[in-house]
């Protein structure tokens, strides 16, 4: 039986046959290439997070530990951290709120906020003491070229190294300042001619470490107790 191949029908049902096995084909790619996607967004989040400890020699797995915390600073069980990260905004809105401790007492906060043109985003690690920034990786999704994309370089990222979130008890995060940081030790000059970028910065730290601020305040205040019982032991020896 022969078809003709100028006929409308003709055209219509190769169309649609083309369609359905083009369409077959790309979901079968798709679905074979899905868990292959998966490992490389989650190698990714492991580097980012190894790269703001200035640690990317080190083994993720053994040298962090994930956890997810409530409003309260306390350990949510089951909860999976990495898919709490693909829509951190959600998850903070839901009260939960994932941390990634380091093997030498360090922690790594992620953080979420908005640039001039779209999402920004983060890791912050900070040292022992839970106050003084140790690192931190930054990343957009559309900002200029040139002026409020330099928060992902890691020139501009290296002026937080040494910052801290608290003054005194207080926790007054890191501010980024137009015109110049004033305060070497809770600011950091902003982005010249990003000034909206620079602005989300400081709005994303911010708003995005304060969620912390149990888990951050209690343990200053063990560190303080501890130091106090150390300092008490040292005088009981230094008078006998």
């Amino acid at each position: 039986m022969k078809f003709n191949t100028n006929s409308n029908v003709y055209i219509v049902v190769y169309s649609t046959v083309m369609v359905v096995v083009v369409a077959a084909v790309l979901a079968v790619a798709a679905l074979s290439l899905q868990s292959r996607q998966y490992a490389n967004e989650l190698n990714e989040k492991k580097q980012s997070i190894l790269a703001s400890l200035v640690a990317e020699d080190r083994n993720y797995d053994e040298f962090i530990e994930a956890r997810v915390l409530n409003a309260a600073g306390e350990q949510i069980e089951g909860a999976d951290v990495f898919t709490l990260l693909n829509d951190l905004p959600a998850a903070f809105a839901d009260g939960k709120f994932p941390l990634f401790e380091a093997a030498d007492g360090r922690v790594v906060i992620p953080v979420t906020g908005s640039g001039l043109w779209g999402p920004i985003w983060g890791y912050v690690a900070l040292e022992k003491d839970m106050d003084t920034i140790s690192g931190i990786i930054m990343a957009h999704k559309g900002e200029t070229p040139g002026l409020g994309a330099e928060i992902a370089t890691p020139k501009y990222q290296q002026k937080f190294i040494g910052k801290q979130l608290f003054e005194g008890d207080e926790f007054v995060s890191v501010t980024l300042r137009k015109g110049g940081a004033k305060d070497p030790a809770h600011e950091v000059d902003a982005i010249s001619g990003g000034t909206k970028t620079s602005d989300g910065v400081t709005a994303m730290l911010r708003e995005s470490l304060k969620n912390y601020l149990p888990l951050l305040e209690s343990r200053r205040a063990a560190q303080r107790a501890e130091a106090g019982e150390v300092s008490n032991v040292e005088n009981v020896a230094d008078n006998e």
